[in-house]
């Protein structure tokens, strides 16, 4: 049934109520219990009103609907008739985003629906209801921003006075802004720095912490990633860093890396440490001796030319190093997939598929592989790059047919419409029904305008990005040439991955920053020093998932 602003409070109607309150206001005029006997008492005022229900969101903030879940229910059951006439305090109780605001009352009153915020005194359902509304939630926008800033002014304040922000942590205890050790996790946090500048990994790491139940502040469990972060985090030797994220927009809350580094909080020993500055000078060298060789493709354990970069062609799992003894006790380098070594042959073992049927691999197969793959750039190093030349001129002409300037210009004829037309209602040449046409009809025009330069911009960017790639590839087909074909070294910093296939004798060789890969099938014979392989067939692929 649809209501007018005219007889709305004499009419038979179901009216409730919106409230919402922050849980740290002390106010008792703001307290929830005064705000729904007010409104209680509001709508039993009114004969002729029934009294529907008291929707309210306590502790929850107003910039954001969608955590409000009582806000969100009323809204729907407004939608579905059972609310007809909504009753609220004031325009920033409602919330203080003015798009919000404006979307859900024009909602509500294109359902016959009206809201009343009463310290406004705004009926939604008055002619000059939304214009007064419109101003209102804009105070309230603008109220809820200042807010923001003097609460994120406070906090730097107390940062550089050293009040901690956070909440505990292995090995401390965080408490009303400081922070202490806890005497019964000291032990297990030097153990983790002093295992990882013995060698042991992050993987590794997280198992040991899972072992002994330490508590872990970023997840439910360990991960190599949670560890890393405790490795990096200054609070273990006493130092203390904050304002590391900050809130890009204070209406959705949303916080990212603080990338501008001055306006970081540090202050060094601030604190009791758990581990010495030496240690901690070790520890981070070590992080960065290990992220360098990552860089290039590498584990910090490699201990051989090939470590971390073999990969099951049957299940995915890598392949790890599997020595075996001869008849005349010499060790044989063999490489085998880790399921398979663990599990077995594959099978079904209450419910999950555990093992793996994959053969393993000699060491001189994989080096002839590779060695083959690359002889095989260098005698075809010409073609190779003519074709990747031709491609990055193609490129080159497909990014010089993107012009979006054409498309700006529309959209400046557009928007200069649009004034033209706010001039022509003022003036009274255009009613304001023609007038929401005309805005309709170049919303929508500048909208699909927008969206063709999104597309061509991101066109564009994936073009220079394909054009570095296809350079980035001929750098790497150029410096193949200088490589030796037994230097394994050298492999190392060029090899990117090899997918292995024992069962069918195929491996292919992945390199670095190169748009294919190299697939091999070999033949082995003989034993001992007399062990031989040769390439039975290599042909180029270009897709990871390959059936074999």
């Amino acid at each position: 049934m649809n209501i007018s602003t005219s007889n709305v409070w004499t009419q038979k109607i179901v009216v409730s109520a919106y409230c919402r309150v922050s849980t740290d206001k002390d106010d008792q005029a703001n307290s929830l219990e005064s705000q729904i006997k007010y409104f209680t008492s509001f709508i039993k005022n009114h004969p002729n009103w029934t009294l529907g229900e008291i929707y309210y969101d306590e502790g929850i903030s107003g910039t954001s609907i969608k955590k409000r879940k009582n806000f969100n229910r009323l809204i729907n059951d407004a939608m579905l008739s059972k609310v007809q006439f909504i009753i609220t305090k004031e325009v920033s109780r409602f919330a203080r985003n003015t798009v919000d605001t404006l979307v859900f009352t024009r909602q509500l009153k294109d359902h016959g629906v009206g809201v009343y915020f009463v310290l406004d005194n705004i009926n939604t359902l008055d002619s000059d209801g939304e214009l007064r509304l419109t101003i209102m939630a804009s105070l309230a926008q603008e109220e809820s921003r200042k807010t923001s800033e003097r609460v994120k002014w406070g906090q730097k304040r107390r940062m550089e006075a050293g009040i901690v922000f956070g909440h505990d942590m292995l090995g401390y205890i965080i408490k009303d802004g400081k922070i202490s050790i806890n005497p019964n996790e000291v032990d297990i946090v030097k153990k983790v720095f002093n295992k990882f500048l013995d060698g042991a990994s992050t993987k590794t790491l997280s198992e040991f912490l899972r072992q002994n139940q330490a508590k872990s502040r970023w997840s439910k469990s360990w991960w190599p990633s949670a560890v890393s972060k405790m490795l990096k985090n200054v609070k273990y030797v006493g130092d203390l860093c904050q304002r590391k994220t900050v809130t890009t927009n204070y209406l959705t809350k949303h916080r990212i890396l603080n990338k501008d580094q001055d306006d970081l909080i540090y202050i060094r020993d601030h604190h009791e440490g758990i581990i010495d500055r030496d240690t901690w000078d070790k520890v981070q060298a070590e992080i960065a001796r290990r992220t360098t060789n990552n860089k290039k493709g590498t584990r910090h354990s490699n201990k051989h030319w090939c470590s971390g970069k073999l990969i099951c062609g049957e299940c995915g799992k890598n392949f790890i190093k599997s020595l075996q003894y001869n008849a005349g006790k010499r060790a044989v380098t063999n490489w085998r997939c880790a399921e398979s070594f663990r599990n077995g042959r594959k099978k079904n073992s209450h419910g999950f598929e555990l093992g793996c049927n994959n053969l393993s691999a000699n060491n001189k197969v994989l080096i002839t592989c590779v060695s083959e793959a690359i002889k095989f750039i260098k005698l075809n190093h010409k073609s190779l790059t003519n074709e990747l030349l031709k491609e990055i001129k193609q490129v080159q002409f497909l990014s010089k047919t993107i012009n979006i300037t054409p498309l700006l210009v529309q959209i400046d004829k557009l928007n200069f419409q649009k004034r033209k037309a706010i001039d022509l209602c003022i003036n009274g040449l255009i009613s304001d029904d023609d007038l929401k046409k005309q805005n309709s009809f170049y919303d929508n025009e500048i909208a699909t305008l927008e969206i063709q330069i999104s597309n061509a911009e991101q066109e564009k960017s994936r073009l220079k990005q394909q054009n570095f790639e296809s350079q980035d590839f001929i750098a790497m087909i150029q410096s193949i040439q200088s490589l030796q074909h037994d230097n394994l070294e050298l492999f190392r910093e060029v090899l990117n991955k090899l997918i292995i296939f024992g069962t069918t004798k195929i491996v292919i060789v992945y390199l670095y920053h190169l748009p294919f890969g190299i697939k091999l099938k070999y033949v082995a014979s003989g034993y001992n020093e007399h062990y031989k392989v040769l390439i039975d067939k290599l042909e180029l692929i270009y897709d990871d998932n390959v059936a074999v």
